[in-house]
């Protein structure tokens, strides 16, 4: 009751902001054919807890109830995926802003209409939840310092959100080879808003620069045969079945630098203790 409240509170600090929208509705239409008829596919079902069970269906709703082109305002998705106008990203904006990078930055939070995302109340021109992913990069770097976000040309991350992370590395460099291994059902959503995005992804397949997979086989076989990639899991790891992380233990541990991002808890699961036990088991490499 008091999140649906605070999420419709700030929905409402947006509702001042007046953007013209830019969208292809001929292209929308294309796309959602095309999703409408692979939402029907038989596909292998990953393990999952409740609260991606429900995720897995109001996706599939959204689908087939043609609510694509606004799918960020569904209240389960930003729930789940979307950060909007909380204060604290303000903050956030401002140490971005204050950044010897932010002529990168600026570019990279630039938000647009795709799903009809809300607008930062204090900073129209971006969202909250863009500004966030594009602080976590920053708060990367700033931790790692010899890292040269130039170089890397390999990305893996285990539970891509609709594709945001995804999108905003791509504008950074086009050239990245870039994988996402989520739930079927999400890298729809992900197929949608990427290609809404003017950019080229695989769905099922690693056979271009971007890949949309949900078979476990096909992460082991890209992490074995790419060296040097950069693993990224922001909360999606902590909010699998505890037997099931082990199965990424791997990906992890072979990757070139990393970044993962838990909740303490999530249902019921006390996750702070169970990457303490991964630390240890990954040993002096990570941080």
């Amino acid at each position: 009751m008091l999140r649906t409240f605070l999420r419709q509170t700030s929905i409402f600090l947006s509702i001042f902001i007046s953007k013209k929208i830019i969208f292809n509705y001929k292209k929308h239409k294309k796309i959602e054919k095309f999703i409408k008829k692979k939402a029907n596919e038989f596909y292998i079902e990953n393990p999952r807890l409740r609260t991606h069970r429900n995720l897995s269906s109001e996706i599939l709703n959204i689908i087939k109830s043609n609510n694509l082109k606004k799918f960020l305002r569904n209240s389960i998705i930003q729930n789940i995926f979307f950060i909007h106008n909380r204060f604290f990203i303000f903050f956030e904006f401002l140490e971005l802003k204050n950044d010897k990078n932010w002529k990168t930055w600026k570019k990279l939070i630039l938000e647009n209409d795709i799903g009809k995302p809300i607008r930062f109340f204090l900073y129209s021109n971006s969202s909250g939840n863009r500004i966030r992913q594009v602080y976590i990069i920053k708060k990367f770097l700033d931790s790692a310092k010899l890292i040269n976000l130039e170089k890397i040309q390999n990305i893996i991350e285990i539970g891509g959100g609709y594709g945001c992370m995804a999108d905003i590395f791509k504008k950074y460099n086009k050239n990245i080879s870039y994988t996402i291994y989520d739930m079927f059902e999400v890298n729809l959503l992900q197929f949608y808003f990427l290609k809404m995005n003017n950019l080229n992804p695989a769905l099922g397949k690693i056979s271009s620069k971007l890949n949309l997979i949900n078979d476990l086989k096909l992460v082991e076989k890209y992490s074995n045969t790419k060296k040097n990639y950069f693993f990224i899991a922001n909360w999606s790891i902590s909010e699998f079945p505890k037997n099931f992380r082990e199965k990424f233990f791997n990906t992890i541990y072979q990757s070139q630098y990393s970044i993962i991002s838990f909740q303490e808890n999530f249902e019921n699961i006390n996750n702070l203790k169970f990457f303490k036990k991964i630390l240890k088991r990954l040993g002096n490499k990570f941080i």
